[in-house]
């Protein structure tokens, strides 16, 4: 009888419950692949951001131009000129996201010297769109000394006048346009901008 009372009896069948080595193992392997996971994710977000939400700077144009006044003196001994008109500039923000810029300075040049300016006020081009702004510029020759090229070119019924940067801020989008106004049908006669 004592044979029975020292019989062993097991508490729980061995193909019920993984050894704490397996399951410690496979735990091990779970975390491996939910880390290798995240990573691939972080992955294709890094990549977007970097591909398709990159900042670029917007495109700036010079859209319409009406004249208001144009006086001319084509005189040899006092060759001037005098314009007031109203331009409208298009700012274009390719970004996905608002594109805000403060007070900008237009800067007009004739020969080099600067003969207008013109502020444009702070604002926003939303994303993805195309902002408008119309402001009014007067460009004259009172920063002139003698100029025997003005004396020609007003003569020739044609006056060019050059329009350099126009925005300021980290991304900023530079602008070089020349403009071609028709001195005898008071028309712009040409807009070239680089």
């Amino acid at each position: 009888m004592a044979e029975k009372e020292q019989q062993v009896h097991p508490l729980a069948p061995a193909n019920d419950h993984p050894r704490s080595d397996e399951e410690s193992a496979s735990r091990l392997q779970s975390k491996e692949l939910k880390r290798k996971k995240r990573t691939k994710y972080i992955y294709i977000i890094l990549v977007f951001v970097l591909a398709v939400l990159r900042v670029k700077n917007p495109k700036v144009r010079i859209g319409r131009v009406n004249i208001e006044t144009m006086e001319i003196n084509n005189t040899v001994a006092a060759a001037s000129f005098d314009l007031k008109f109203i331009a409208q500039v298009t700012v274009k923000n390719t970004n996905f996201s608002h594109y805000k810029f403060d007070n900008s300075t237009m800067t007009f040049l004739y020969n080099g010297i600067i003969v207008g300016e013109a502020i444009i006020p702070k604002a926003t081009a939303r994303a993805r769109s195309t902002k408008k702004l119309d402001f009014t510029v007067e460009v004259n020759s009172r920063a002139l000394t003698t100029n025997t090229a003005l004396d020609s070119e007003l003569s020739s019924n044609v006056l060019t006048v050059e329009l350099m940067k126009v925005m300021r801020k980290k991304k900023s989008p530079e602008m070089n346009c020349t403009l071609t106004f028709n001195l005898s049908t008071r028309n712009l006669q040409d807009l070239n901008c680089k």
